[in-house]
């Protein structure tokens, strides 16, 4: 049986998780929010808030946007720059990031600077979030559990000249 886990927790106590890729991408975070998760980690509410370490020379994660999760960063320590749309804003302790779902403004935090920069990032976890990366062109299918490209093609691309439903009925009844 797993413990339940706190509903009052304290930043400097909880585990700092990194995850770097290469030498520009990447960041650290602590979970302020353990007891919204369920068994293997896995949300179980719909908010979440996470102390967020971007070392400088980073970026935590590809420009992107959300159709259904809204995103809020609020500064604590140190300065970055906020890509949001066509416009950068420089940011630092208390500045407040708003970056509502469904807008189609994608949005990035870097570290230009010489020292971290730590924020908290406060979002919704929705499981049938979908993203897109307009950089890259990758769309993210969060309830198929899938991230890669979409190539435009016709409604009945790839469905043959008659539908697999006709071949199952004549299996079922013969």
């Amino acid at each position: 049986m797993s413990e339940t886990p706190p509903v009052v927790v304290n930043a400097r106590d909880q585990e700092e998780r990194t995850h770097l890729f290469g030498d520009h991408w990447g960041g650290s975070y602590k979970d302020l929010t353990p007891a919204l998760r369920g068994p293997g980690g896995a949300r179980v509410g719909r908010l979440g808030v996470n102390e967020t370490r971007l070392p400088p020379g980073r970026a935590l994660c590809p420009f992107h946007y959300h159709q259904r999760e809204n995103e809020v960063f609020y500064m604590l320590r140190g300065r970055g720059v906020l890509r949001y749309g066509d416009e950068f804003h420089d940011i630092g302790p208390g500045d407040c990031v708003s970056c509502p779902a469904g807008s189609q403004t994608a949005h990035q935090i870097a570290n230009p600077y010489d020292e971290d920069l730590v924020y908290l990032a406060i979002g919704d976890n929705d499981a049938d979030e979908v993203a897109v990366y307009p950089d890259s062109g990758k769309v993210l299918v969060r309830s198929i559990g899938k991230i890669g490209l979409l190539e435009p093609t016709e409604y009945m691309h790839g469905e043959g000249d008659v539908s697999p439903v006709f071949a199952m009925i004549a299996e079922r009844e013969g």
